[in-house]
């Protein structure tokens, strides 16, 4: 059974010149069908398809010096992002200036092939750090991208072939601050605070206005949050065959006082990788609702007397049900009842009656 795959591999930076010149041109082709697409809107009433749009833009490849196949995927990305945003008028791509728009490439299935050991695309050859040996692979749809460092990556698709976990079981995962996740079996992912950690060298780099060395503290906290976050990820997955996590919003979070902390802790990162990583392997990924899980007693399903609440109870971290007499660990409590509630269980015993 074959899956598709999105492979990563770093440009040598001798082509970045070659490619943000490629990247001026997307973005001025992207500004041209935004501003064609507002005034179709605006004085029509005609919202244009990427199809539509192809047609004004066709036969302009050979003086922008850009691949045929990437003027239409810029009008089917720019088509896209207006239905999902529901603007008649979207961002302009800034080439130059401080809110410069990263370079960004892309191109169709058959666009880039792989050639004498190089990325083969539009004429140019371009050279490349291959930690996936990519000659193995057949290149589908994908991209040229720059990060904020100015470091330029190729990004393909692949199909590979399907490998099934020989993972069994099902594990709860509760997603928190102390520990970023904490596991139903007592397995834990501390927090390693990469964005605190660093934050004294950020600073002092943002007040010698220090750019490049502000671009590479922040490089360094994604890096290290990254890989702390895909081991964790791929441990589970080989070891289970259904992981059930709980659904705390991060995006609401980050609006109050613990942004800085939920965003370090990396949820929403760790929800991808697990996603992704489940479906690749076979196994069973789910979201549940997590409501009372930190309250309820995971032995009797009770709300006792002694379960910490609200705000005020943020600070317990072990407890006693006072129904049954067990004593809980908070997280590993609430990531079992998280393993519960995804299997149907009720979190919470049925409440009876009052006459």
């Amino acid at each position: 059974m074959k899956q598709t795959k999105t492979l990563k591999v770093r440009v040598r930076d001798k082509h970045a010149s070659l490619l943000r010149q490629m990247a001026r041109s997307v973005n001025f082709v992207w500004n041209y069908l935004n501003e064609l697409s507002f005034r179709a809107i605006r004085e029509r009433g005609l919202f244009l398809s990427a199809y539509d749009m192809d047609r004004y833009t066709q036969g302009s490849g050979k003086e922008l010096g850009l691949h045929s196949q990437t003027l239409q995927e810029v009008s089917r990305e720019y088509a896209t992002r207006r239905k999902q945003f529901r603007k008649a008028r979207l961002n302009w791509r800034k080439s130059g200036g401080t809110r410069r728009s990263l370079g960004w490439i892309p191109f169709k299935s058959g666009a880039a092939q792989w050639k004498n050991g190089q990325v083969c695309h539009n004429g140019q050859h371009f050279k490349v750090w291959d930690s996936h040996g990519l000659s193995q692979y057949r290149f589908r749809s994908g991209s040229f991208s720059e990060d904020a460092r100015g470091r330029w990556y190729f990004n393909v698709v692949v199909e590979v072939d399907a490998r099934p976990s020989l993972g069994q079981g099902a594990v709860g995962i509760d997603l928190g601050l102390k520990d970023v996740a904490t596991c139903s079996d007592g397995t834990r992912l501390e927090n390693g605070r990469f964005y605190r950690d660093l934050e004294p060298a950020l600073a002092a780099a943002q007040r010698a206005g220090n750019k490049a060395r502000v671009r590479a503290i922040h490089a360094r906290i994604a890096n290290r949050r990254r890989d702390a976050l895909h081991k964790f990820s791929r441990q589970l997955v080989s070891r289970y065959g259904e992981i059930l996590v709980g659904d705390v919003s991060s995006t609401k979070l980050v609006k109050t006082r613990m942004a800085k902390s939920v965003l370090d802790a990396g949820w929403g990162q760790l929800k991808t990788m697990l996603d992704y990583k489940c479906a690749h392997a076979g196994i069973v990924f789910k979201v549940v609702d997590e409501r009372y899980t930190t309250q309820a007693c995971s032995n009797c399903g009770a709300l006792p007397d002694s379960r910490p609440k609200g705000i005020a109870g943020l600070g317990i971290r072990e407890w006693t049900c006072s129904a049954c007499g067990v004593m809980h660990d908070r997280d590993v409590n609430a990531a079992r009842n998280i393993l519960a509630a995804g299997h149907g269980r009720p979190v919470v015993g049925i409440p009876f009656l009052s006459t």
